[in-house]
């Protein structure tokens, strides 16, 4: 018995230092997320009492999470305009922008692969993976890979 009561604790010592490692993980700031929502109202401060900043009308738009307090999260877009959305409005799933220019989604993650397709400055895409200076992303349905360099919603050492 006195076995089992100490493996018990044993484990109980073991998953409480395990765990708060597990959230800090996934709650690191800053970091990448999108929008759950089609309309998400943006606020001036964290919480129903501050007025609306301004509303986001495109779902999945990529988003990068500065803060958090409580259930609200204070985010940047790509323009570097800032404010609060509450948590149920924001996606794990990973999207970017394509920035700066028309850009080339290529085979493999090499430039001189076959180019799949051209995508306008603006352009939207699902981010699938990221290595070295490459991302796997899903455009238009077509599935490729484009530098880094020419997405935002991606950090440089992921």
């Amino acid at each position: 018995m006195a076995q089992v009561r100490a493996g018990f604790l044993i484990l109980c010592f073991l998953m409480g230092t395990a765990l708060p490692t597990l959230v800090a993980a996934q709650t690191d700031v800053p970091r990448f997320a999108s929008l759950r929502s089609e309309r998400v109202n943006v606020r001036s401060g964290p919480g129903v009492r501050y007025p609306i900043s301004w509303v986001f009308m495109r779902r999945g738009l990529p988003i990068k999470i500065t803060a958090e307090f409580e259930f609200w999260r204070k985010i940047r877009d790509r323009d570097g305009s800032e404010g609060w959305i509450h948590q149920s409005l924001i996606s794990g799933r990973r999207t970017a922008v394509v920035t700066g220019a028309v850009r080339s989604l290529h085979h493999e993650a090499s430039a001189s692969s076959s180019v799949i397709l051209f995508a306008e400055p603006g352009v939207q895409g699902d981010v699938l993976s990221c290595q070295e200076s490459w991302c796997e992303m899903r455009i238009a349905g077509q599935v490729g890979w484009m530098p880094k360099d020419y997405l935002w919603g991606v950090r440089a050492e992921e």
